[in-house]
């Protein structure tokens, strides 16, 4: 699929998070090729009337002189987009962003891509980094439904296994969690050796939105049920509570959204 691409200055890169316990978001691309079916920044197509999510990408030509800027927080890059899809082999837009960002800020970045290890010299530069992979683990019919054009599996774990060996602060973003689809534990053993910490969010399926809320309503009834239904949602919470416990990793905790944002501890 063509991918438009559209150019704009903006008047600022750094954005106040809503995220709890970030300070920060950057976001030197919005919108993002990956195309994933499932995907929550979806809801942008409201106001960015380019077409369809997933055939446009908002380049934002300016971040990075806008990137010098010393912010207290941690900063998160990006939320809206994937700073590592395909354009940026070409552009390399987020590595200018990296390379002028004031190395002071407390930086997190999440990604999908293995390009990202081609960024190892410039991570090596901050003072406090961490680089996270979002690993779901779809395959197969999975992958082609939700997901075909992203990086695959075995391409993810190879580059936070490359970013661990550098030397880095590594985490993975195990997201998104659908019951009867996202295998959690062979998810953690295929990537432990190579993660400092982990991230478990289920699927946000309002977020989502009712193309995908259909499709998965249609192809996968059963997982469909366990997120909509409120005792078989009890239900899967509490297992998937007790199998992550089990896999004795360090864990930041379950994000669900299907009562409302809640933050589950483990």
């Amino acid at each position: 699929m063509k991918v438009r691409v559209i150019t704009r200055r903006a008047k600022s890169i750094y954005t106040p998070s809503r995220i709890p316990g970030v300070g920060w978001s950057i976001n030197q691309y919005v919108g993002c090729a990956f195309a994933c079916e499932y995907c929550y920044a979806k809801f942008l197509t409201k106001w960015k009337d380019y077409g369809r999510w997933g055939s446009w990408v908002e380049v934002k030509i300016n971040a990075p002189d806008l990137a010098r800027k010393h912010v207290s927080g941690s900063v998160v890059m990006s939320t809206v987009s994937d700073p590592y899809q395909p354009i940026e082999a070409e552009l390399k837009l987020t590595r200018r962003v990296l390379r002028y960002m004031d190395k002071r800020n407390e930086l997190s970045i999440l990604t999908k891509s293995p390009l990202v290890t081609r960024d190892i010299d410039l991570f090596r530069e901050f003072r406090t980094i961490e680089v996270g992979l979002t690993i779901n683990g779809f395959t197969g019919r999975e992958r082609r439904l939700f997901e075909p054009l992203t990086p695959v599996h075995e391409a993810r774990i190879n580059a936070l296994k490359e970013l661990h060996e550098a030397g880095l602060r590594t985490y993975v973003f195990v997201s998104p969690i659908i019951p009867g689809v996202t295998d959690v534990s062979a998810i953690v053993e295929d990537t432990r050796d190579f993660a400092d910490y982990y991230f478990f969010e289920v699927l946000n399926l309002r977020a989502a939105g009712r193309e995908f809320e259909e499709l998965l309503r249609n192809e996968d009834p059963e997982s469909y049920k366990a997120l909509t239904d409120e005792s078989a949602f009890e239900e899967f919470l509490l297992g998937l509570k007790r199998e992550i416990k089990a896999l004795g990793v360090k864990a930041e905790g379950i994000e669900t959204h299907q009562r409302g944002w809640e933050f589950i501890e483990l």
